[in-house]
């Protein structure tokens, strides 16, 4: 069986785990653990963990259908103190838990799964609580991902507030890897979280295995304002090489006015262009296909077809 990295956090990666996990292959999901939001980043203050809102979603995608396990563990309890503004899910309550009773965020994951039946394997990026810092295009400093991305402006440059030790787990399964994805997502704060670490970095470049980004299909307001799918590929480069990816796997079909109109006006967000010859002359092969569909009145990545497109490449078909 192929194994296959996917690198990323949050409701991009998730889509793509649906697909997959339908397909043979041994899957690892490395998960970023700077989120600093909402309920997650009132955990994290209280008691000074990673991030677990990004793993708790990645945990429950991956397991198998059962709507009554997961309404329960979506469940948010509301007002659990006075100074609580925020409403804590159940899922994220139980692996802050399992982070006291294991000692550890990856011992309590794997608890998780095991509690819960989940197969697959789901990896923090470390066990260490950081945050990611901002240079914007203004030349102001911001701390923390949930700041970053509501500020809405152009980056210059971003890291992390400290060095930190990198989950050995993930290293091992890099090099073990036949096929290494990183997942559509929020490209400066879910993607290069993972790549401006030196050891991961240097660890995909060494791997052998293939390297694939899927693209996302609309814009970020601020992060990547009116970026075409190559420009989107340059700031991965930046950090794994010239020679760094070897596919792309992007949607090429319009979306419907209707619904563009609606993502430009409310959210700022346009469909990302595919500037298919551009990544050709950068010795990139590109897989273009219908990859969005319509879930509750939103752009999603077609879970099923995006993770056909991935099998049949992992296995020489495209």
């Amino acid at each position: 069986m192929k194994n296959v990295v996917i690198f990323g956090g949050g409701t991009g990666m998730s889509q793509i785990l649906k697909g997959l996990k339908s397909f043979p292959l041994n899957v690892t999901a490395v998960v970023s653990v700077a989120d600093n939001g909402r309920s997650t980043g009132a955990l994290r203050k209280i008691y000074d963990i990673p991030a677990v809102g990004d793993i708790t979603k990645v945990l429950l995608t991956m397991r198998n259908n059962d709507d009554n396990i997961k309404e329960l563990l979506n469940y948010r309890i509301k007002g659990l103190n006075s100074q609580n503004e925020y409403n804590h899910s159940i899922k994220n309550l139980i692996l802050t838990a399992l982070i006291d009773i294991k000692g550890n965020l990856s011992d309590a994951v794997i608890e998780f799964c095991n509690i819960f039946d989940i197969q697959g394997t789901v990896l923090p990026l470390t066990e260490e609580n950081v945050n990611l810092v901002a240079k914007m295009s203004d030349g102001k400093i911001i701390v923390g991902e949930d700041e970053i991305t509501d500020a809405k402006k152009s980056i210059d440059t971003i890291w992390y507030d400290k060095k930190f030790e990198v989950n050995p787990a993930v290293l091992k399964k890099i090099e073990s890897a036949n096929l290494i994805i990183f997942s559509p997502g929020s490209l400066y704060t879910s993607i290069l979280p993972h790549l401006m670490t030196a050891d991961v970095a240097e660890a995909i470049k060494k791997s052998k295995a293939k390297k694939m980004y899927i693209c996302n299909l609309v814009t970020q307001p601020g992060e990547t304002m009116n970026f075409k799918v190559s420009q989107h590929v340059n700031i991965l480069l930046k950090y794994l090489g010239k020679r760094g990816l070897d596919v792309v796997m992007a949607n090429k079909y319009k979306i419907s006015k209707a619904l563009t109109n609606k993502y430009e006006t409310r959210e700022q967000k346009y469909p990302v262009i595919l500037d298919e010859k551009k990544l050709s002359e950068m010795g990139i092969k590109v897989i273009a296909d219908k990859l969005y569909k319509i879930e509750d009145s939103m752009i999603r990545h077609d879970s099923l077809k995006t993770a056909y497109l991935v099998y049949s490449y992992l296995m020489g078909d495209k």
